[in-house]
């Protein structure tokens, strides 16, 4: 999902300091194996950044978490997710939620978001935006998209052609953190495909009702609690 750029700083760098940033690296890939955040039941508890409890529906499945530290940005990703699906595994309903926070060996980044849509839960501010897509279109391996669709392929799932897509993404104050909320369905339920709802689709005019229903199903799916101290 992002574009990693490619840099060449070893030569620049003396023995010593190079020895000391591989040895922080190992240190900070280490750290980034196990999830920081519990499970209790289809309760994600968060501590920190935020220090909330996001809940799914009972009726979905947990499927797992992965933690990875995406090198080029120095940005530390915790990810878990949960499914509704047919016996046949093939997913309906995707609750994926996801916390990101920079490390301070990078304090010049930021996370951006453009969209001009907001939604509030749990007295938390996001920005939320929306997108229909087919899913075989390929992930940078680092990618989070890559790293979820293995987490669901590790557990027998398949995600369906296309999907209709909610993102919600709270920041905090410096925008150096995110919870990023996505709440995904498969299209096939419309009758429509990604091509008919997109822009210049023989049914993007149906797009906004079926997108305003979807955001009711996303907020009503999806809630967050502050933690209790």
């Amino acid at each position: 999902m992002r574009k990693i750029p490619t840099m060449n700083w070893t030569s620049r760098l003396s023995p010593v300091t190079l020895l000391a940033g591989m040895l922080l690296m190992v240190s900070q890939n280490a750290a980034a194996d196990a999830p920081d955040r519990t499970i209790q039941g289809h309760v994600v508890v968060s501590t920190h950044d935020p220090a909330v409890q996001v809940r799914v529906p009972a009726s979905s499945a947990y499927v797992g978490a992965d933690r990875w530290l995406l090198k080029e940005y120095a940005d530390d990703i915790e990810l878990h997710c949960f499914v509704n699906a047919d016996p046949d595994r093939r997913v309906r309903q995707i609750y994926w939620v996801q916390f990101e926070a920079y490390l301070p060996s990078r304090p010049e980044l930021r996370h951006h978001y453009t969209s001009s849509r907001h939604a509030t839960l749990g007295g938390l501010d996001f920005y939320l935006d929306t997108w229909v897509a087919s899913t075989d279109s390929s992930e940078g391996p680092d990618s989070d998209g890559a790293h979820l669709n293995t987490l669901l392929h590790s557990a027998g799932y398949r995600l369906p052609a296309s999907m209709m897509t909610v993102r919600l993404v709270h920041l905090t104050a410096d925008s150096r953190k995110e919870l990023m909320l996505i709440y995904g369905e498969d299209l096939a339920a419309t009758g429509f495909t990604a091509a008919d709802l997109g822009e210049g689709g023989k049914a993007h005019a149906r797009w906004p009702a079926i997108e305003a229903r979807l955001i009711n199903r996303a907020e009503r799916a999806i809630s967050i609690q502050p933690l209790a101290r």
